[in-house]
C-alpha cells in the first residue's frame, strides 16, 4: 500500500498534468528554422565521428573556423530524427519539455516544502519558458540549469556531497550549449553568499557552516576545471564572453536578442513576480535571502535586455516565490492522499499524452506549412544553377533538404558576424544599401525569399530579375537571361 501511494501520489498527479501541459504547448512547434542545420551538424557528427571546427554550409563565410559549443546537443537531437525520423524528433521535443517542467516542479517542492504551492512555480517555469521551446540545444541548457539549482539545494539543506554532482553537469553543460558561464555565475552567487550573515528587515543571509563551505568551493573549482574537456579548449569557454562584447550586429539586429517590452504579457509578468517577491516579506513578515535577492537580480537583468532570457528569469524566480507562498496553502500529506482519484487522472494524462502526440502526417504539414517545401522542389525540378541568395529564416531548412546549394545566410548569425558577412547581408536586405551591389558582388544567380518582405517587393523593379515561383512562404527571383528559353 505504501508504493501506491507513492506511485498514485498527489504530485506524481500534478507532474502527469505537466506532462499533458508540455505536450499540448509544443505539438505544434516542430518547424522551428534552427532546427533543420542543428540537425544536418549532427548528421555530420553522427556519420562522419568528427565535429565539424569550420562552417560548410555558406559559400560567403570562406570557412569561417566554427566553435562547436552545441556539438553534443546537435547529435542528441540527429539520434531522436535517426531512431524515428520526424516522431524521433517531436518525442525529444516533448521529452525535454516535460522534464524541465517536471525538474522545475522539483526543485519549487525543495524550496517551498509544499508539493501544492510548487506546481503554480512549475506554471512560471512554463509560462516564461514558452518563448524558447523548439528543437533546440537551449532546452537542454534549461534542463541542466534546473539540475543545477537542485544540486545546489540539496547540498546546502542535506549532505555537501550532493555539490560533488556539479562537475558532471558542467562537462555535459559545456558541450551542449554556450550558457554554462551563466551555470558558473550561478554558482559563484550561491558560494559568495554562503560567506555572509546579517539581517536586514526582511533580507537575509546565513553563513554556511565551514565544512559545507569548503565542498561547495571544491565543487566549483572542479566544474571550471571540467570546462577544458571540450574540443577546442579556452577558445569554446570564451565564447559567450565574445558573444556578449563583440557580436554587436547579431545582438542589435536578431529579434530574440531584442529587449524586453514591460507591456508584453511576459513583460508584465515580471513585473508581477517581481512585485510579490518583494512585497511578501513586508506584508507576511517572512524573509527573502541574499542569494535570492541577487538570482532574482540577474534573472531580472537578462530577460529586460534579452527576450530569449526570460526562460532564465522563469527558472530562476520560481523557487523563490513558491517559498514565499509556501505557508498561503495547506501542504501535502502522504496519509490523507487518495490512491484511486490520483490513479484514474495519472492514467487519464497519459491517455492525453498519447492522443495529443502528433503523427508523421501532422508533422509533414508543419514543414509544409512553414518552410519552402514546394520553392526547393521547384529549384530541384527546373535545375536552378546557384550561387542562391536566400533569406535568414530559410537557411537553415536548404542546408538540410538541398545541401547541393550552399546558402548564403541562415541562423548561425555568430559565424557570419566572424566572417564579417552579417552586417553587409543587415544592409541590403533592409535597403539600406543598393540591392545590386551585394547580387553582382556574389555573382548570384537566383534568390529565394520570404513572400511580402522588404526586398522581395524590390526585386521585381530591377531591370535583369524575373519572378518565376511564389506562393504563401517563399518567392523565387532569377537572372532574366539564365532563366530565357525554360518557358
Amino acid at each position: 500500500m505504501r508504493t501506491l501511494q507513492r506511485v498514485f501520489s498527489f504530485p506524481v498527479m500534478l507532474a502527469g498534468v505537466l506532462a499533458v501541459l508540455s505536450v499540448l504547448t509544443v505539438r505544434t512547434r516542430f518547424d522551428d528554422p534552427d532546427m533543420w542545420w542543428h540537425l544536418k551538424t549532427g548528421e555530420i557528427i553522427w556519420t562522419t565521428h568528427t565535429i565539424p571546427l569550420f562552417d560548410i554550409f555558406s559559400y560567403t563565410t570562406h570557412h569561417q573556423a566554427l566553435i562547436p559549443q552545441e556539438w553534443l546537443s546537435q547529435l542528441a537531437i540527429y539520434s531522436a530524427y535517426q531512431w524515428a525520423g520526424y516522431s524521433g524528433l517531436m518525442a525529444w521535443l516533448c521529452l525535454f519539455t516535460a522534464a524541465l517542467i517536471i525538474a522545475g516542479y522539483v526543485l519549487c517542492t525543495l524550496y517551498s516544502g509544499n508539493a501544492k504551492v510548487a506546481f503554480v512555480g512549475a506554471l512560471l517555469i512554463w509560462f516564461f519558458g514558452t518563448i524558447g521551446f523548439a528543437i533546440r540545444p537551449q532546452m537542454i541548457a534549461y534542463l541542466l540549469l534546473i539540475v543545477e539549482l537542485l544540486l545546489i539545494q540539496l547540498g546546502r539543506t542535506r549532505s555537501p556531497r550532493w555539490f560533488l554532482g556539479l562537475p558532471i553537469v558542467f562537462v555535459v553543460w559545456i558541450n551542449c550549449h554556450g550558457s554554462f558561464i551563466l551555470g558558473v555565475i550561478v554558482a559563484g552567487v550561491f558560494l559568495f553568499s554562503s560567506l555572509f550573515s546579517f539581517e536586514m528587515g526582511s533580507l537575509v543571509s546565513q553563513r554556511w557552516e565551514p565544512r559545507r563551505r569548503k565542498v561547495m568551493t571544491l565543487a566549483l573549482v572542479l566544474s571550471v576545471a571540467a570546462l577544458f574537456l571540450n574540443p577546442v579548449g579556452i577558445r569554446q569557454i570564451l565564447y559567450p564572453f565574445d558573444t556578449l562584447l563583440n557580436m554587436h550586429v547579431l545582438l542589435a539586429n536578431v529579434e530574440e536578442w531584442a529587449p524586453l517590452k514591460m507591456s508584453e504579457p511576459r513583460g508584465i509578468g515580471v513585473l508581477a513576480v517581481l512585485l510579490l517577491c518583494f512585497l511578501l516579506p513586508v506584508i507576511r513578515r517572512s524573509e527573502l535571502f541574499w542569494d535570492e535577492l541577487l538570482l532574482l537580480a540577474l534573472g531580472t537583468w537578462l530577460a529586460v535586455s534579452h527576450v530569449r532570457m526570460l526562460a532564465v528569469f522563469g527558472i530562476l524566480a520560481a523557487p523563490v516565490l513558491s517559498r514565499q507562498l509556501s505557508t498561503l496553502w495547506d501542504g501535502y500529506s502522504i496519509e490523507e492522499d487518495r490512491i484511486w482519484p490520483n490513479a484514474v487522472l495519472i492514467s487519464a494524462s497519459l491517455l492525453v499524452v498519447f492522443f495529443a502526440f502528433p503523427n508523421h502526417r501532422d508533422l509533414e504539414a508543419q514543414v509544409i506549412s512553414q518552410s519552402p517545401a514546394k520553392a526547393v522542389e521547384f529549384i530541384k525540378a527546373n535545375h536552378l544553377a546557384g550561387p542562391m541568395l536566400n533569406d535568414y529564416q530559410a537557411g537553415g531548412y536548404l542546408i538540410w533538404v538541398a545541401p547541393e546549394y550552399p546558402v548564403m545566410m541562415d541562423g548561425r548569425t555568430d559565424v557570419y558576424e566572424w566572417s564579417g558577412f552579417l552586417g553587409e547581408y543587415g544592409k541590403w536586405a533592409t535597403l539600406q544599401s543598393d540591392p545590386s551591389t551585394l547580387l553582382q558582388k556574389y555573382k548570384v544567380n537566383f534568390c529565394l525569399l520570404t513572400p511580402g518582405s522588404a526586398i522581395a517587393q524590390v526585386m521585381p523593379l530591377l531591370h535583369d530579375w524575373k519572378l518565376v515561383y511564389s506562393d504563401n512562404n517563399a518567392s523565387i527571383f532569377v537572372r532574366t537571361a539564365s532563366w530565357s528559353g525554360r518557358g
